[in-house]
């Protein structure tokens, strides 16, 4: 505890010293609600800005993988366009047998 300059820890305080210690206490308190308000502003404006940036990330990495799939659907359509070109009856048969099962299951 806190004791005034002028006195040693066996004394008796007196009504005006005990007062200033309450006052400097009072004072100590403000004080670090001050510092707990201003660390916790600055705690949530960092949590803010990692979550900020982590949204940015993920938007990238999913803009990437959407671009990723696009273009693996397009490599897959005009393979399929080369092959259907190349060999147009074997793709009407195989077609045709596909239509064929599927109108089976669709009867279950």
């Amino acid at each position: 505890m806190a004791t005034a300059a002028g006195r040693s820890a066996t004394d008796t305080p007196s009504n005006s010293d005990l007062e200033a210690d309450i006052r400097q206490l009072k004072a100590d308190i403000e004080e670090l609600t001050r510092q707990l308000a201003k660390t916790r502003d600055d705690s949530y404006g960092a949590a803010r800005r990692a979550a900020t940036e982590g949204v940015e990330q993920l938007r990238a990495q999913g803009e990437a993988a959407f671009e990723s799939v696009r273009g693996s659907a397009q490599d897959i359509e005009a393979q399929l366009i080369a092959s259907v070109r190349e060999k147009p009856v074997t793709s009407l048969a195989i077609a045709a047998g596909l239509g064929f099962l599927l109108a089976l299951l669709s009867r279950r």
